[in-house]
């Protein structure tokens, strides 16, 4: 497996990818179709997406992880909201999901970044150092999946931001 910047010909893999994962997916009302496949697409057409990564198996695009800049409370220095991301169902549960998080930090770290910000699995993101943290919000999110790593230790408080390529206006 290799993980590497998107490509214009990823484009509609990376679609296909979302769509898949997100496909009867628990977090979505019984027999709604998914949409982080056009939260990607959204974030892509407004020059939104500060790192779109693919994770890639025989040539093949099977992974996808997206990062854009986000506000935490009034603060906008170096804080990214990272997702969605998503892996094709058949290649779920062989280590694709975490090692395209672990590029993610990675990058992020690298950039000087302050921070990632997430909703999420705590169990899930937990193993890569992302946290619960008091007085950190989302919207209609309950508080334990809104989850941060701090990467220069400054503790964000206040609601996470999203772009309007999410659809949660």
């Amino acid at each position: 497996m290799i993980i590497r910047n998107e490509h214009a010909a990823d484009l509609g893999s990376i679609t296909e990818i979302h769509y898949a994962a997100f496909k009867d997916h628990p977090q979505h009302e019984p027999g709604a179709e998914p949409t982080e496949h056009r939260i990607v697409e959204r974030l892509r057409d407004a020059g939104a997406l500060a790192f779109s990564l693919v994770a890639e198996v025989g040539g093949e695009p099977v992974g996808h992880i997206a990062l854009s800049p986000t506000l935490i409370g009034n603060d906008s220095s170096g804080w990214f909201l990272l997702g969605p991301v998503g892996v094709q169902p058949e290649h779920q549960g062989k280590g694709i999901g975490s090692a395209l998080v672990r590029e993610a930090i990675r990058l992020m770290r690298e950039s000087g970044a302050a921070g990632i910000a997430l909703i999420g699995n705590p169990g899930f993101y937990g193993r890569f150092g992302f946290v619960c943290r008091e007085g950190l919000t989302f919207k209609i999110v309950p508080p334990e999946y809104v989850l941060a790593l701090s990467l220069n230790g400054s503790d964000p408080q206040g609601e996470v931001g999203h772009h309007e390529a999410f659809g949660l206006d």
